[in-house]
């Protein structure tokens, strides 16, 4: 009977170690022949109108690069050593604005280095200091480099119906540091035509938590508004009038506490159940329960209230048209962080379902059902239409369509009350719909003629929120075999 390579590629997941249980030969098959390298490059770039770093208004621009590295070494014929670094390359105008403030010649945005040392500039030429949710600044904030390392071991029995893995894995970024491992098991039965995995996994996280200039200079001043970046620097109600700094209607934040939990930690475990019905059919199911403790919120994110008054740094004339692009030269004072609850819940379910319509077509589907203890419920579908063009090529298509609800905690700019006792002004803690659009090409070299080759893949994905938030991301991945 004839077996095309599209069958073999959509039953690899769960045959990928199958040979025969009989060894009467004495020979076995390693689990994986070569040392394989796999190279992906990404750049992603996105633009929207609410960023949470600005209490949700103002640009969310962002560009990113990403370079991935993975080598897969056969240790013998049953263990495989993966080691898997990445490291990405960002700026964000939004995060730029942990300090938005800037001055002719003060060096404002400058002297504030975004760290917890609190090293301040004074505006002592009597400049005037601006700053706009909707420009990006200057500031040591507007960029990055995420690095994340995962060194994985896995070992496959002699049958090759059960495999054990393992790995552990670092990930680092200005405010924040990730460690982690997990564990899994596979068993594969019913001559490897089901499978099933179970997995744990943990991150134990630690922030170096930064805050926006205006509150932590407040706090370090101990609510003296002459000291520190404040002073020489106006301060503006909602009439665009200087205050008088000593007197009784004076901006401040409404707490002077700030993280007092400076750990993340994640807590999972996995579960998924694999079949295949027929020979066109392969049904998954898969089911997780992810528990967070500590610190969930983001110290970078405003959060401004309704009941509260309004205060500015900057241009009076442009406090009108605040909410909007055109502000070019005036920043609300904000009332606060985004404070979050200290644990949450999350249990996502999901299935996959693919169908092998003939020798050339695949319909690979999945949906999944999320929902936490914050509020919000989802909902994901997704279907990828691989196309096999010849021996070599395939095509790509896919649609994902994705929706949910907001979080209890979540309001916009400006719709909290200072009487609450968390919130978030994080659109993506709020309702929403999104919808995206890829295409991809794959160049399978079957014989690894040219140096090892074996896969080249070029992908392009759009990205539609209904917030306004789109986003576009071109990758390009490379495997050898060695």
């Amino acid at each position: 009977m004839k077996i095309t390579l599209t069958y073999i590629f959509l039953l690899l997941p769960l045959s990928l170690f199958a040979q025969n249980e009989g060894t009467t030969t004495g020979y076995k098959k390693r689990v994986l022949e070569s040392t394989e390298l796999e190279l992906l490059t990404s750049f992603y770039t996105q633009d929207g109108s609410n960023a949470a770093v600005t209490g949700g208004i103002g640009t969310e621009k962002l560009d990113d690069y990403a370079t991935n590295i993975k080598v897969s070494i056969p240790l013998n014929d049953d263990d495989v050593l993966t080691i898997d670094a990445t490291i990405s390359a960002y700026t964000s105008a939004s995060s730029s604005n942990l300090n938005p403030f800037s001055s002719a010649s003060s060096g404002a945005s400058e002297g504030d280095d975004d760290d917890d040392d609190y090293k301040y500039s004074t505006n002592v030429t009597n400049e005037p200091v601006t700053g706009s949710p909707w420009v990006a600044s200057s500031g040591a904030s507007r960029k990055d480099v995420w690095i994340n390392g995962i060194v994985g071991y896995s070992h496959s029995s002699d049958n090759r119906n059960n495999i054990f893995n393992a790995d552990v894995s670092f990930a680092n970024e200005f405010d924040y540091t990730s460690f982690g491992g997990s564990l899994g098991f596979a068993h594969l039965m019913n001559e490897k035509n089901t499978e099933i995995n179970i997995s744990a996994k943990v991150y134990l996280d630690t922030w170096a938590p930064q805050y926006p200039t205006e509150i932590k200079t407040y706090i370090k001043e101990d609510g003296n508004l002459d000291g520190g970046f404040f002073n020489g620097v106006d301060i503006l109600d909602a009439n665009g009038i200087p205050i008088d700094k000593n007197g009784t209607n004076v901006w401040s934040p409404v707490s002077n506490e700030l993280v007092d939990n400076k750990n993340r930690n994640t807590f999972s475990v996995s579960a998924a159940f694999s079949q295949i019905l027929s020979k066109r059919v392969q049904l998954s199911l898969f089911a997780d329960v992810v528990y967070q403790k500590g610190w969930l919120a983001n110290p970078m994110q405003r959060v401004y209230f309704a009941d509260r008054d309004n205060y500015y740094i900057g241009t009076a004339s442009y406090i009108p048209v605040y909410e909007t692009p055109q502000n070019k030269e005036v920043f609300q004072l904000a009332d606060d962080i985004e404070r979050l609850p200290d644990a949450r819940l999350k249990i996502p379910l999901g299935i996959r379902f693919n169908y092998y319509i003939s020798e050339n077509i695949v319909v690979r589907t999945y949906y999944r059902f999320y929902m936490d203890d914050w509020g919000i419920n989802s909902h994901t579908a997704n279907i990828e239409l691989p196309i096999k063009l010849g021996m070599n090529f395939t095509l790509y298509p896919t649609y994902r369509y994705y929706t949910q609800s907001a979080a209890d905690y979540f309001a916009p700019f400006e719709q909290h009350l200072s009487t609450e006792q968390y919130y978030t002004s994080d659109y993506d803690l709020s309702k929403f719909t999104a919808n995206q659009y890829g295409f991809g090409v794959q160049y399978n070299d079957l014989l690894g003629s040219f140096i090892g080759l074996k896969t080249i893949n070029i992908n392009y994905n759009y990205y539609d929120r209904s917030t306004g938030l789109n986003a576009h991301i071109v990758s390009l991945g490379i495997k050898f075999a060695f």
